[in-house]
């Protein structure tokens, strides 16, 4: 079920607790890293676009932690860094808070900063 907050801050009084602090990270990590990009509630989770498109998001699901990174030359590139983990074309399942390499996010963020590629 999507999320009805209108703000990221309102989201994460929302997210169980085992999960919160991970959630916490991963905003702090996007804030820190996607410089120049408009931070909001899209599609019921927080979402980071820039020129008005969204690039990452992430969101607390019912089974896992979702990332999304929709420049698909970034994910591609990590694909070796996150064997492992449930994979899909722009998104990144971590059934636990625990499985989160934040170094590995932290690249994935810089990456997408980097890329001219557009979204898929």
């Amino acid at each position: 079920m999507q999320s009805q907050a209108k703000t990221v801050t309102e989201y994460l009084t929302e997210v169980p607790v085992p999960r919160l602090e991970a959630l916490q990270k991963l905003r702090q990590l996007c804030q820190q890293t996607l410089d120049g990009y408009t931070e909001s509630m899209e599609y019921g989770m927080p979402s980071y676009s820039k020129e008005g498109a969204v690039e990452v998001a992430f969101a607390s699901q019912k089974s896992y932690i979702s990332l999304y990174i929709l420049k698909q030359e970034v994910l591609d590139k990590h694909r070796p860094a996150l064997a492992g983990i449930n994979l899909g074309k722009g998104c990144i399942r971590y059934s636990s808070p625990k499985e989160i390499d934040f170094a590995v996010v932290k690249a994935l963020l810089a990456d997408t900063v980097a890329s001219d590629e557009d979204i898929c």
